[in-house]
C-alpha cells in the first residue's frame, strides 16, 4: 500500500482518483482532511516525527508531495521546517520501516531562472527559498538512497507550473484574467512558457513506482513549449474571442508596478495578486527538456486538450460544491 504524504492537495487527490481507478490500496498522510477520499486520511504533519511514524506502515512506498510553496509564505523558516525537515523526517522513518521506495515531487525551481532547454543535468542556481529547500530535500533522499543502493529506488520529479480543473494556481489566475476580458500582456509575449498538467504528472508518479533500484531524476514537462502569445491566444479561441491581443504593457512599467505591490503587501501583511516576482516569472523564459521518453511513458493527456479542458470545466461548465486547490 502506498502511502501519499500531503496527498490531499491537488496533485495528490488526482493521483488518488487514478490508484482508486486501478484498484490499488493507498493512504493519504497530511496535516489537512481531504474532501474527496475522507476515509484514506491520517493526519500528521511532516514536521512532527512521532506522528509520521504511527502512519506509515512497514514496507510501504513513500510519495512525499507536502511542500511549503508559495511565494509569499512567512516566517521563511516554514520552507525549512517543511521542506527539509519533513524529508529527514520520513527518511527517519524509512529507515525504521524498512521502505525501499520513495517518490519525491522536487520542481524546477532548483534551476533557478534557467536556459532555455535546461534538462535535468541544468545548474542548480534557485532564486528563492523554496527552490533551495526543495534542492537541499533532494540531497536528504540522495543520502538516505546511499546508504543501501542495490535495494532502494529514489524517484525525483521536478515539474514545472501545473495546471488543471479545481485549481487556484497561476495559470488559473492567468486564465480568468484571460475569460473577464481584463487580461493585459506585460511585454513581448515571446517568451515560451512550459507547463503540466495534473493527470499526467500523477499518471507519470504512478508509473514510477515500479521503477527498479537506484536515483531517477527527471523534469516534467507536457511538450509542445507555448509563447505567451500563443497561450493567450488558444484560450481566447477556447471562450469564443477574438485571437488578437490588445494593449501591451512594457515589462520595465510591469515590473515596477510590481514593486509598488510589494511595498504595500509589506506594509499591510496582506497576500496580493501582483508582486514583482510574479512579473518577473511572466515575462521570463521558462522552457524544460527532460527524460522522461527514454522511460517508456506516454502522457494519458495531450497540452492542448489539457487546457481546453480545464478551460471549459472553470470557465464554461457549472461545477458547484467541488473541492478547490490553492496554489502557486
Amino acid at each position: 500500500m502506498a502511502c501519499i504524504v500531503g496527498g490531499s492537495g491537488f496533485i495528490g487527490t488526482c493521483l488518488s482518483q487514478r490508484l482508486t481507478k486501478a484498484t490499488k490500496s493507498f493512504s493519504i498522510i497530511d496535516k489537512a482532511p481531504s474532501r474527496a477520499f475522507p476515509g484514506h486520511v491520517q493526519l500528521a504533519d511532516v514536521r512532527i516525527l512521532d506522528a509520521l511514524r504511527q502512519s506509515i506502515p512497514e514496507n510501504a512506498p513513500l510519495i512525499n508531495l507536502a511542500a511549503e510553496h508559495r511565494d509569499d509564505v512567512r516566517p521563511l523558516s516554514l520552507y525549512d521546517e517543511v521542506n527539509v525537515g519533513g524529508a529527514r523526517n520520513l527518511c527517519t522513518i524509512a529507515r525504521e520501516k524498512n521502505v525501499r521506495t520513495i517518490v519525491f515531487t522536487s520542481t524546477v525551481a532548483v534551476y533557478g531562472f534557467a536556459p532555455i532547454g535546461t534538462d535535468e543535468s541544468g545548474k542548480i542556481a534557485p532564486f528563492n527559498d523554496y527552490g533551495r529547500t526543495k534542492y537541499e530535500a533532494e540531497q536528504v533522499f540522495k543520502a538516505w538512497q546511499a546508504e543501501a543502493p542495490e535495494v532502494r529506488t529514489l524517484v525525483i520529479i521536478r515539474p514545472t507550473v501545473v495546471f488543471g480543473e479545481q485549481n487556484r494556481g497561476n495559470v488559473y489566475n492567468l486564465l480568468r484574467q484571460i475569460a473577464s476580458g481584463r487580461f493585459v500582456m506585460v511585454g513581448k509575449g515571446e517568451n515560451r512558457k512550459s507547463m503540466a498538467y495534473v493527470e499526467n504528472i500523477a499518471a507519470f508518479i504512478e508509473y514510477s513506482l515500479s521503477f527498479k533500484p537506484g536515483v531517477h531524476i527527471y523534469n516534467f514537462i507536457d511538450k509542445p513549449d507555448f509563447t505567451m502569445n500563443q497561450l493567450v491566444g488558444s484560450v481566447k479561441r477556447i471562450l469564443g474571442q477574438p485571437e488578437q491581443i490588445g494593449f501591451r504593457l512594457p515589462y520595465e512599467v510591469g515590473y515596477a508596478i510590481g514593486k509598488g505591490f510589494d511595498l504595500v503587501a509589506a506594509i499591510t501583511g496582506k497576500r496580493l495578486a501582483i508582486s514583482s516576482i510574479r512579473v518577473k516569472k511572466f515575462c521570463a523564459n521558462s522552457v524544460y527538456n527532460t527524460a522522461i521518453d527514454k522511460t517508456g511513458f506516454v502522457p494519458p493527456v495531450p497540452l492542448a486538450q489539457a487546457l481546453e479542458q480545464t478551460i471549459r470545466h472553470e470557465f464554461i461548465e457549472k461545477h458547484d460544491d467541488e473541492p478547490l486547490y490553492f496554489s502557486e
